[in-house]
């Protein structure tokens, strides 16, 4: 008897405290939502002047008489090498960490395809970093590129022409990644270098760089302005 009167009193206790614990909790609010549920998607406003004025151009110059042959910019290759990253990891964390501001976007180590005894590299030991970007991200970084980056480059005298591969693709070189508005100066450990391809959807150099100098790139020897959008698309 005197054990079931025990478990009767410990059970009461239980209950006791689970109320109080359970009447003593708060009320959780419900999420706020986003101020931009329920709007609509704006398409980046370089894609538009692609749509609307530079497709039509290309098409005409060209003589294109399928629209499946006017050309495109399909995707932009970001790309940093980090040999000091065999001796110091660190510092590629560090690179890593900066491409991301850059691009909006989480990039991927790249790795050694093989060991080189020389170097003292391994193979399959982490060497740098890059990042794809496709769609909306694409157009929004090359806005910025053409707009803000580029302009803050030192003794700017126009990007090179002789740079495309003969199958329709443009690499650009950088020596520094400060030239990004998004790259905190005081916070930078180590100034490195950063290589961009622009990849098109034709194989002709010709197309390809009047691709390019329309959407805005300033080739030398191109008075066209950096950024040439209509002013209604200027927000």
């Amino acid at each position: 008897m005197a054990t079931k009167e025990k478990e009767q009193k410990e059970g009461g206790k239980k209950e006791k405290g689970a109320s109080r614990k359970k009447g003593g909790d708060r009320p959780q609010e419900a999420p706020k939502e986003h101020t931009g549920v329920g709007l609509a998607v704006v398409a980046p406003r370089l894609k538009t002047y692609y749509d609307e004025t530079i497709r039509p151009k290309l098409q005409k110059q060209f003589g294109l008489a399928n629209i499946h042959e006017i050309p495109k910019l399909t995707k932009i290759v970001l790309n940093v090498g980090a040999g000091e990253a065999v001796k110091q990891p660190k510092i590629l964390d560090g690179i890593v960490a900066e491409l991301e501001l850059i691009a909006g976007q989480r990039p991927v180590r790249t790795r050694a395809k093989k060991s080189i005894s020389n170097f003292g590299l391994r193979q399959g030991q982490e060497i740098g970093a890059s990042v794809t970007l496709r769609g909306a991200r694409m157009w929004e970084f090359l806005d910025r590129f053409i707009a803000v980056t580029i302009p803050r480059i030192r003794d700017f005298r126009g990007l090179g022409t002789r740079s495309f591969d003969g199958r329709g693709n443009y690499s650009l070189g950088l020596k520094e990644q400060v030239i990004f508005p998004e790259i905190n100066y005081d916070q930078v450990d180590q100034v490195h270098g950063l290589d961009l391809t622009f990849v098109t959807s034709t194989n002709r150099d010709d197309i390809a760089f009047a691709l390019l100098r329309e959407l805005g790139m300033p080739f030398r020897g191109d008075d066209k302005p950096i950024v040439p959008l209509p002013h209604e698309m200027v927000s």
